[in-house]
């Protein structure tokens, strides 16, 4: 396979070859998913730097432009990218089939761990342990998160310092505001159209086509045309209150769709309808299944399983997970074809190095939001920084790090 690797340092595409992929079956990328859904600790920015090393680096089955792809759609369509940039590689291999089964092994052992500790957690009244855990284990993550933050970012910019002064511009940003600069983002992405492929008229290349109405399974839906579906959790919800399970649906299907970037922005939203409007759960109640997310494998907007088991048990957790992923899904299938058809196309790869480059830097940036939580007395700084010299030195595996500091954690809490 050959590609290039994006701009160089003056702008100019940079023809070096790829490596040659190797092909495997697609059972080889199920089992994979499911062993990082299993033990990949840390959220999204070392889980997506977990599948650049495997996939990309050590066993080459996906090529960087595919992986860049996957991360830039990630980061222009809602949900959390870590579980996008699963979805694509599936979709990539056996399209929205693909997709739905790397999607079912990523999310799966998480949700299989949150249902057990749920169980524990009502039958005991709360989980103090949970506390314990999360005190030695934040301070390790956010070393495991600063490697993979750096990879991503070296991954992404390259050579080329125009994405160099994007990422640390927006990483300036987010580290000062404590949010991630969606408008930056695409901002960055127009901007390197500009520089790099500014259109000869106003309309975009697509766009010169005769128009068509898209026909089923072409990948030329638009986003008029299925839009309407995330209005209607808006429209529906009073009509939900009376049935919990129904709210919980249509609560997370509108949740999943208005989140964007991290799975960590969907916090605010999610206390806001769970804690104030809906009241299903309590202050502390909440925060123990934020730590849920956070401690677990996978994605951490598994958080959202753990608070449909609390309010209407296993149906519930069920109901909550496939609607907050439901969108997520969606949002890599629906433009994926067209996606595919027009990354090629130099005003997209244009776009796409701007808003990847705009996106590293901000997930970057978050790394200092949430050490400045994670990390907040010697020991939890001694934990980060013990934890950061024996990933970068020795390079042992994430989860033995993970293990080792929860163990300390209730040792020391």
């Amino acid at each position: 396979m050959t590609a290039g690797n994006g701009p160089t340092r003056d702008g100019s595409p940079d023809e070096t070859p790829e490596p040659v992929t190797t092909p495997v079956p697609f059972r080889r990328f199920v089992l994979y998913f499911l062993h990082l859904g299993t033990t990949g600790f840390g959220g999204p920015i070392a889980t997506v730097g977990y599948m650049q090393r495997d996939l990309v680096e050590k066993q080459r089955w996906i090529g960087r432009k595919d992986f860049l792809d996957g991360v830039a759609l990630g980061q222009t369509m809602p949900g959390p990218l870590a579980a996008q940039v699963a979805m694509w590689v599936g979709y990539l291999n056996r399209g929205p089939w693909g997709a739905l089964a790397v999607a079912a092994a990523f999310i799966g052992p998480a949700f299989i761990i949150v249902i057990i500790v749920g169980t524990l957690y009502v039958q005991f009244s709360g989980l103090p342990l949970v506390q314990s855990l999360f005190y030695g284990i934040a301070p390790a993550v956010m070393a495991i998160i600063t490697i993979a933050g750096y990879k991503l970012l070296k991954l992404t910019d390259r050579a080329d310092l125009r994405l160099w002064g994007i990422s640390a511009a927006v990483f300036a940003v987010t580290a000062l505001t404590g949010s991630e600069p969606v408008p930056l983002i695409l901002a960055a992405g127009i901007m390197m159209i500009l520089l790099d492929a500014r259109p000869s008229s106003l309309r975009w290349p697509w766009r010169r086509r005769p128009k068509r109405p898209p026909t089923e399974g072409d990948g030329t839906t638009t986003l008029q045309s299925w839009s309407p579906a995330f209005l209607l959790p808006a429209l529906l919800g009073p009509a939900a209150a009376g049935g919990t399970l129904l709210a919980l649906g249509l609560f997370f299907l509108q949740t999943g769709a208005l989140v964007f970037g991290s799975g960590l922005a969907i916090v605010p939203l999610l206390r806001d309808g769970v804690v104030d409007q809906h009241h299903w759960l309590t202050q502390g109640q909440f925060l123990d299944a934020v730590a849920m997310g956070l401690i677990t494998p996978g994605p951490v907007v598994i958080t959202a399983g753990f608070i449909g088991y609390l309010v209407a048990g296993l149906p519930g957790a069920v109901i909550a997970t496939v609607a907050i992923f439901t969108p997520i899904y969606l949002a890599v299938v629906v433009p994926g074809r067209w996606f595919i058809r027009h990354r090629d196309n130099k005003q997209v790869k244009a776009f796409v190095a701007g808003a990847t480059a705009a996106a590293a830097g901000a997930l970057s940036g978050a790394v200092v939001v949430l050490t400045r939580e994670a990390v907040t007395d010697w020991i939890t700084a001694a934990i980060a920084i013990v934890s950061l010299g024996l990933l970068w030195r020795f390079k042992i595996n994430e989860p033995y790090i993970v293990i080792a500091a929860g163990i300390l954690g209730i040792i020391l809490h």
